[in-house]
């Protein structure tokens, strides 16, 4: 892919704006709620299931665009790994039931087909949907082109190169590398994917996932979440299904405080003044268009893993993702010969050390790579305070060495 075009009102800007059939998805919009209709009786999810078109279109009215769905995004089959997956022409055959839907809706939203099949997206948008949902990450080839030609924006779901296995992928990193199967449109929304999709993942992994959200905005596009009532937050305040709609909301509103775009729901109403919250408590940051194509962005890292997601976008050396964020550590209750022999390996470092009030403590100040420096040398030269360096190792430097 070409990571260096971007698209919208700030063509340079790292983080692009996408235009879903009108509707602008990026960092300088409001964050966008996607609701949930499915067209498939195996949806664990009862309340927005429907099988009569004059029924779902006014399930649509009334629960989802009446209640501030900007995205409307309806389902052919069930995401339960319990059950068979259909093939193209099953979904082919569920298709004009959507499409119906659609013609009996009275509200104003975009609409997006969930598929995984070009075929099915392809005589989805000539049905008249907008966009596209493709829960396969692009495992069919031509899903791709099929949406550059008709010039519609696709959110694509991290997922092995396999049309039956949407979302079964653990390890972060390893989703990460996924989103990049078969490139990238212009106007791709990227989806990290969470929840049950596979038998190998487990709650732990969906935790780290959404732990390291902010690195998925190193792609330079705008990203969607779906973690409605998932079981990786039901099972923190110990929630069946049904009670779990506070944990979910607490979740909307750090997902958008750490960059996502679009929240996939089947709560509008509640989840969008959730999103909000977290759109109106988001740190500000330089984000500017000059003159003759200049622009200048802070871009949204606090850590140096999320750095080198950004450094490998723009093809730059990741080596220097180690000075790419400030840690400030407080350390206490050192005696005072402790306390000066860190002083005085920092000052062999690019760590700051600053002492406190109180003569058993001190702040420092520094990158990973410092923090790594730094630790090297507790260990080496000042062996009784090596506990201190490891645990602050562990802390500061993302479980990489970045010391130079």
């Amino acid at each position: 892919m070409d990571r260096g075009a971007y698209i919208g009102s700030s063509p340079t800007m790292a983080m692009r704006t996408v235009d879903a059939a009108g509707l602008a998805i990026g960092d300088d919009q409001p964050p966008r709620i996607m609701g949930v209709l499915n067209i498939s009786s195996e949806s664990p999810y009862k309340p927005s299931v429907f099988n009569s078109p004059d029924e779902a279109a006014e399930y649509v009215d009334r629960e989802l665009i009446d209640e501030g769905a900007d995205i409307v995004d309806i389902g052919l089959e069930s995401a339960n790994k319990k059950f068979d997956v259909l093939s193209a022409e099953q979904e082919l055959n569920r298709l004009d039931t959507a499409i119906e839907t659609l013609e009996s809706v009275s509200g104003d939203a975009v609409f997006s087909i969930e598929t995984r099949y070009h075929e099915v997206a392809e005589a989805a948008l000539d049905g008249g949907f907008d966009m596209v949902n493709d829960i396969c990450g692009f495992a069919d080839p031509k899903m791709p082109e099929v949406c550059a030609e008709y010039d519609v924006a696709v959110a694509k779901m991290a997922s092995p190169p396999d049309l039956e296995r949407p979302g079964a992928v653990e390890d972060v990193d390893d989703i990460y590398d996924a989103l990049e199967l078969n490139g990238l449109t212009d106007k791709t929304i990227i989806d990290p994917a969470f929840g049950g999709w596979s038998e190998d993942k487990t709650v732990e992994d969906d935790r780290e996932t959404f732990r390291r959200l902010r690195e998925f905005r190193g792609y330079g596009h705008p990203m969607l979440v779906s973690i409605n009532r998932k079981n990786f937050l039901r099972s923190v305040a110990g929630r069946d299904t049904e009670g779990a709609l506070p944990v979910s909301l607490a979740a909307t509103a750090i997902a958008v405080e750490r960059g996502a775009h679009v929240i996939r729901t089947h709560d509008v109403a509640e989840t969008r003044d959730a999103a909000l919250i977290g759109d109106e408590f988001s740190r500000d940051r330089l984000r500017d268009s000059l003159n003759d194509g200049v622009a200048v962005e802070e871009l949204d890292v606090t850590t140096a893993r999320a750095g080198e997601r950004h450094l490998d976008r723009i093809d730059a050396d990741t080596s220097v993702a180690g000075e790419s964020v400030t840690r400030l550590i407080e350390v206490t209750g050192l005696d005072p010969a402790d306390r000066n022999q860190v002083a005085t390996l920092s000052e062999e470092t690019p760590v700051n050390c600053v002492f406190g009030g109180s003569d058993k403590t001190l702040i420092l100040v520094g990158t990973p790579s410092a923090f790594a420096t730094l630790t090297d040398r507790l260990t080496v030269e000042a062996a009784p305070l090596d506990a201190v360096g490891e645990r602050i190792r562990q802390t500061c430097c993302d479980e990489k060495t970045y010391a130079g």
